[in-house]
């Protein structure tokens, strides 16, 4: 994929990019090489090894020389206790700190308190960045001085080639729950958070990419380890609190593709994955109930967070509900078979028509899959994912609503990684 040349005025504020990894040996020397080409004037890249149980640290050591150096990072979040400090001898802004186990959050906050720039970039270790990713990014902080976060599109990179660290060619994974990711990914980005954007009430920026003002999140106390979703619970908890001081401030999606990570391609894995967003929402809805319906809630408290309630927190509970009561009341006689498959028709074809739009929006604005046989699959998908995938991703959501109404101990947990196209050594 080639990138347009970009133009820089020498005023881009200089970015902190933080990358918490756990056990994530098999891609993290792909994603740091990504970072290293980024076209962007002034940045630091900062790995964060939360205590890994496998080669991650090794890896680093091994492929970019590092070597222990006496820092002393802020205190300003607590944290873990950091075993050391490391310097990269070829690549000066690479830094690697390595501590005890706390969970992603936590890590986060250690690079937080290491990093040098106003600006920091949360990106995860299995993530793949174009090249122009950081200037796109940081194009909304630029454009109003306002702003205080943004986030961009994240797509499934299984199936794409990447060389170098690069992404140099775009395609899709011959596995199927990894297609069904790639269909709900462009439903979510360019259907959802693109209208929330539009009204400064976006209430997620995504894990795998987000660029903060790195003072309003230490003022904001940081990433909370008691929860599983700290991204979402980081980003509702800067609207209440910036609403309840009465701060001007935006929080901005970029729709242009700027992210590629590896999605799970088992059952077993994409399960409990889809089990920990759905306990994530539960707990940072809980934990902010100050935001909805408060007095200067603005269209954060007013809209976003009544929806995500109805919509996405209880959704689980009122699809499957449905579901059953319906085929309750087919068996016993209390609808027609006529009812009943049109009650069928109309929650199928819902599903079907907001992925479609989310296709459609996609081929219209961006035509990332460039070739026919690509759109043709992804079109099948979008019909197929409704046809028992989406009612099987609804049950996970049910069940992870559950343990959090259990309250069973959060944890970060882990997710099988392969790697994602070729990683040729660095010269």
């Amino acid at each position: 994929m080639e990138d347009m040349p970009q133009v820089f005025s020498g005023l881009e504020p200089s970015i902190s990019i933080l990358v918490p990894a756990y056990n994530e040996e098999a891609t993290i020397t792909a994603s740091i090489r990504s970072m290293f080409q980024l076209t962007y004037s002034d940045f630091e890249v900062i790995v964060i090894n939360d205590g890994s149980r496998d080669n991650t640290l090794e890896v680093l050591k091994q492929e970019f020389s590092l070597l222990p150096f006496p820092d002393a990072p802020r205190q300003g979040l607590a944290t873990k206790p950091i075993r050391c400090v490391y310097r990269s001898i070829p690549y000066p802004n690479l830094r690697v700190i390595d501590k005890e186990n706390g969970g992603k959050a936590d890590a986060l906050n250690a690079g937080i308190n290491a990093a040098r720039h106003p600006l920091f970039c949360g990106v995860d270790a299995d993530s793949i960045l174009a090249r122009d990713s950081l200037q796109r990014v940081v194009k909304p902080f630029l454009n109003d001085p306002d702003t205080v976060a943004t986030g961009g599109t994240v797509r499934v990179a299984n199936g794409c080639e990447v060389t170098d660290g690069f992404l140099t060619k775009v395609g899709l994974p011959t596995n199927m729950w990894a297609l069904f990711q790639v269909v709900e990914y462009l439903r979510a980005f360019l259907f959802g958070r693109l209208g929330w954007s539009q009204i400064n009430a976006m209430l997620i920026i995504s894990g795998a990419f987000g660029l903060f003002k790195t003072k309003v999140v230490i003022d904001a106390g940081g990433y909370r380890n008691n929860t599983i979703g700290e991204d979402m619970e980081l980003i509702v908890r800067i609207h209440r609190l910036l609403r309840q001081q009465g701060t001007t401030y935006r929080i901005t999606f970029v729709p242009e593709p700027v992210c590629w990570t590896e999605a799970p391609e088992d059952r077993k894995t994409l399960k409990n994955q889809r089990i920990r967003w759905q306990r994530g929402l539960s707990e940072s809805l809980s934990s902010n109930w100050g935001l909805m319906f408060s007095r200067n809630g603005g269209p954060p408290g007013w809209v976003a967070f009544p929806f995500m309630i109805l919509f996405e927190w209880l959704g689980p509970v009122v699809e499957l509900g449905g579901y059953i009561f319906m085929l309750y009341a087919y068996l016993f006689g209390l609808i027609s078979w006529q009812a009943f498959t049109v009650f069928l028709f109309m929650a199928i074809g819902l599903g079907i028509l907001l992925s479609a739009s989310g296709l459609l929006l996609e081929e219209i604005s961006f035509h990332i899959y460039p070739k026919f046989s690509q759109l043709a699959m992804l079109v099948l998908v979008v019909v197929i994912e409704n046809l028992g995938y989406r009612q099987l991703n609804t049950w996970w959501r049910l069940v992870g609503l559950y343990r959090w109404a259990r309250q069973q101990e959060s944890s970060w947990g882990e997710m099988k990684r392969k790697g994602v196209g070729q990683q040729p050594k660095l010269p």
